[in-house]
């Protein structure tokens, strides 16, 4: 199987990885933005993070030379693991279970929000439980000031919602004054957008049939705001944020800890297999680990399906089936997680998984995709810009001090 044994190579591989992980959730906001529904985007993204673990698997973990101490991934399978493989699977289920909250928080606060909170609490946590997890590998006086730089990063992030939040509602309130003649229905404009009675469906029907065209909301404005709630397929107007802060707690606290749970599975820390049996393999663990978050995502999703949550609409699997708008970007979603993922573990077995939660810095990517997709933060206060730059700032300190901290596993012989 292929083996990292430099940290320079250990580093490459956590940036990669940075980037596949920053980048998904932009994926999967864009098709919620555009209507589609949350349920028939996770049934595509899950299957495609499944695809790349059989990938990596097949490929990374078989090419090489096998040994006794580190047997390739077909190898493995035979063995008597599988104390170390319900460990990989409790990863799993909890990467799932927080990447379903993480879509669902999205649409409640945002991209950058989510992202912000979610990675600092997992890097707080699972840091931590990681560098004891390693047997302290990594440096701790260069390893913790990168902690820091991110619990300063979540507050930043914080103030930055709210200072947007502000802004939103600002522009909202000017709306009569914005939002032309023949681009709503007479009554109560904030009610019929609550009430839903402004949909996709009929935009496009007037479209085709060129009845009074609209011009197109400039990014940041308030009339911007109103075309994103009717088109996309969880509605927000009205909502409290503390859903979405609640989902993005949730998600931040599975996702602090699927990387320890893996890191066991992977190093054995407890001593739980048997003498002779050798360590799980990255590409083995992960093989498992993906098997268990695809399955647990398949059930919640098939529910969600005709049961859903957060006012959507209910669906079914042949509704599902013929849902061919926008699954070849929830498949490409699925697959940058599943490869990000893979960089992330293959980097921390070689230079310590409490280096390799620096990819956890995912707002260093979303926020340019929320910026360049979304109209995030168009439009602006000074204020909130100048929150926004400094939350960057101090995620591109956290990076670069946890990759710093980089130490080198020993070799298996």
């Amino acid at each position: 199987m292929y083996v990292i044994e430099s940290k320079t190579a250990a580093i490459g591989c956590m940036i990669l990885s940075l980037c596949c992980l920053g980048s998904w959730p932009a994926v999967l906001t864009l098709l919620e933005r555009r209507g589609r529904l949350p349920q028939h985007t996770f049934l595509d993204f899950t299957t495609a993070n499944l695809l790349s673990a059989i990938v990596i698997a097949f490929t990374l973990g078989e090419v090489g030379k096998s040994t006794f101490q580190t047997p390739d991934f077909t190898t493995q399978l035979l063995q008597d693991n599988w104390r170390s493989v319900l460990l990989a699977v409790v990863g799993g289920v909890l990467l799932s279970v927080g990447n379903l909250a993480t879509q669902y928080a999205l649409a409640f606060v945002g991209l950058p929000v989510t992202e912000v909170i979610t990675a600092s609490i997992t890097v707080v946590i699972g840091t931590t439980l990681n560098y004891f997890l390693d047997d302290k590998i990594n440096r701790a006086e260069v390893l913790f000031p990168g902690v820091g730089c991110f619990l300063i990063a979540v507050f930043l992030g914080a103030a930055v919602h709210y200072s947007n939040a502000a802004d939103v509602k600002a522009k909202l309130e000017s709306l009569p004054s914005e939002y032309k003649a023949g681009t709503h229905r007479e009554g109560d404009f904030y009610s019929s957008i609550r009430k839903g009675e402004d949909n996709p469906e009929k935009e496009e029907t007037d479209l085709e049939s060129h009845e009074q065209p609209v011009e197109k909301a400039k990014a940041g404005t308030a009339g911007f705001f109103v075309e994103l709630e009717n088109k996309r397929a969880i509605k927000v107007f009205g909502k409290s944020i503390m859903i979405g802060l609640f989902l993005t707690l949730v998600a931040g606290t599975c996702l602090s800890l699927f990387s320890p749970a893996f890191n066991l599975a992977t190093n054995d820390q407890w001593s739980t297999l048997p003498k002779g049996v050798p360590k799980l393999v990255v590409y083995t663990a992960f093989f498992y680990f993906s098997i268990a978050g695809f399955l647990i995502a398949l059930i919640l999703n098939l529910i969600f399906l005709y049961r859903p949550m957060a006012g959507l609409a209910r669906s079914s699997l042949k509704k599902y089936v013929k849902d061919s708008k926008g699954r070849s970007w929830a498949v490409f979603a699925g697959f940058l997680c599943g490869f990000g993922n893979g960089l992330q573990f293959m980097g921390g077995q070689a230079a310590g998984y409490a280096a390799a939660d620096s990819v956890q810095a995912l707002p260093l990517v979303s926020t340019f995709w929320g910026i360049i997709l979304f109209g995030e933060y168009r439009r602006s206060s000074r204020r909130t810009y100048v929150l926004l730059v400094s939350m960057l700032l101090m995620f591109v300190a956290a990076v670069a001090i946890l990759m710093a901290s980089s130490g080198r596993r020993g070799h298996r012989k």
